[in-house]
């Protein structure tokens, strides 16, 4: 049977690019001055991020009286907001583990991207139990570190202490992956820069590389050390948040296994907000040729499982609240949750995290940026509304109907969000305009790549 020029795999990169062709176009935009919109966006934002600031000042001046917090609720906007960034920063780390660890060359063109929005997400995040805290002059109280207070250490069996040293341990060790692997561009950027300041940035940056065989030695395995630390911690991480509920006994928490349930909405997240992003950065950049529909194909495709995952979480939650018998739980999830006075929240939950990813499925679906834009966006829609149901439905109505309270945010705590979303957006921003978005060194060794071909069977 003949079947010689059969493709069974589409180019990872179009059009025969030469490697001076994928630099240009991969260098260009951030050698280029900015267009208008960069400056509109980066104003948008930074006015979000002075919001920001000045809900945190309140902060810190007034104390927590100022958030929307009670004697029921103690976690509010501050915690559900603290999950939903460190699960959209969990991406980036997945990706480089995809590329280094499992070899999956699809992830070049994203990786990069991929890590710079999992390190201003993480960011983000570690705000929240800084300034949780109230008096966050003492925050330097839960570093274990040798002192003259006697013998005052810090809480081991604090979950606050857990998440300092998760949030440091991942933010650290994402930082570290996304730097080393921009050296060799950060070279390339020094030696085509016609500035002598940009010039000198870009080389004390790159730390003198010369593209030397023993740089590539050493590059190649530092780069497969850190992602084989990374693996275990992207894991980890997730898992030592939702340890924060699962000690308790709280209804709602401590009969859902929340770890392996966390872990994977993180990485459901943190893929639809990757999608979000690529999308907007191949359209606004004309490299669609570096991320090809086949690249945002394969996220779609992953984030279809993530959601039949997540669907059969939320399932599993309902079915074991209604099995096990616990009148407590069974008021958790189903009169309180699905039909009670959370219930809006519960279905827009499982609507945008269950059922519309499900459309993904359609080909037609997956061929429209607009829908593929749509859809991710629901996601993380869905992903907030899935914390605020998880926190708020279990701490405002707890065993004791005596004590059941209402819960709504303040201004200072809306604008602690928003001033996030500054952060993360000017971070983004700024890495466009300096940095290439797509790792060069790694993707001209896909650009010479042609399609698998069968060969035929000449037996």
């Amino acid at each position: 049977m003949d079947m010689d020029n059969t493709a069974v795999r589409p180019a990872l990169i179009k059009g025969n690019k030469s490697y001076r062709q994928v630099t240009d176009d991969i260098a260009g935009p951030s050698e280029r001055t900015p267009a208008k919109w960069w400056y509109a966006a980066m104003t948008v934002s930074t006015m979000a991020l002075l919001f920001g600031l000045w809900a945190m000042y309140i902060t810190v001046v007034e104390g927590l009286g100022t958030w929307g917090l009670n004697n029921s609720v103690g976690w509010g906007w501050d915690i559900i907001n603290f999950v939903w960034w460190i699960g959209i920063g969990h991406a980036g780390t997945a990706f480089t583990i995809f590329l280094i660890v499992f070899r999956a060359k699809w992830a070049a063109s994203i990786n990069r991207a991929a890590e710079a929005m999992t390190v201003f997400a993480v960011m983000c995040a570690a705000l929240f139990p800084a300034l949780h805290l109230g008096r966050i002059w003492l925050i330097f109280y839960i570093m274990p570190y040798p002192n003259t207070r006697g013998p005052l250490w810090v809480n081991y069996n604090s979950p606050l202490f857990w998440d300092v040293l998760a949030i440091t341990t991942y933010l650290l060790l994402s930082v570290t992956l996304w730097y080393f692997g921009m050296v060799p561009d950060l070279a390339t950027m020094r030696d085509r820069a016609k500035s002598k300041i940009k010039k000198g940035i870009y080389g004390f940056f790159s730390m003198g590389w010369v593209g030397s065989v023993q740089n590539w030695v050493r590059y190649e395995a530092l780069s497969k050390l850190l992602g084989g630390l990374a693996a275990p911690l992207v894991v980890s991480v997730h898992t030592i948040v939702a340890i924060d509920f699962a000690v308790s006994v709280i209804p709602g928490w401590h009969t859902t296994i929340l770890p392996p349930y966390f872990f994977v909405g993180a990485i459901f997240s943190g893929f639809a907000m990757v999608l979000t992003i690529m999308i907007l950065i191949r359209k606004t950049f004309a490299l669609t040729d570096f991320i090809t529909r086949s690249h945002l194909d394969s996220i779609c495709r992953v984030l279809i499982f993530g959601s039949m995952v997540i669907g059969l979480a939320y399932a599993t939650e309902l079915f074991i609240a209604w099995y096990s018998g616990s009148e407590y739980e069974f008021f958790t999830f189903f009169r309180s949750r699905a039909t009670g006075r959370y219930s809006v929240s519960f279905w827009i939950m499982v609507v945008c995290n269950a059922i519309i990813p499900q459309l993904l499925w359609f080909k037609k679906i997956r061929a429209s940026l607009n829908w593929m834009l749509v859809i991710s966006i629901i996601i993380n829609i869905g992903m907030w509304y899935e914390r605020f149901v998880i926190m708020i439905s279990s701490l405002a109505q707890d065993y004791l109907p005596s004590s059941w309270v209402s819960y709504s945010p303040t201004i200072v705590d809306i604008g602690i969000y928003v001033g996030t979303f500054g952060i993360f957006a000017s971070g983004m921003l700024m890495f466009i305009r300096y940095i290439p978005m797509i790792a060069i060194s790694e993707v001209k060794g896909l650009a010479g790549e042609k399609k698998d071909e069968i060969k035929p069977d000449t037996k």
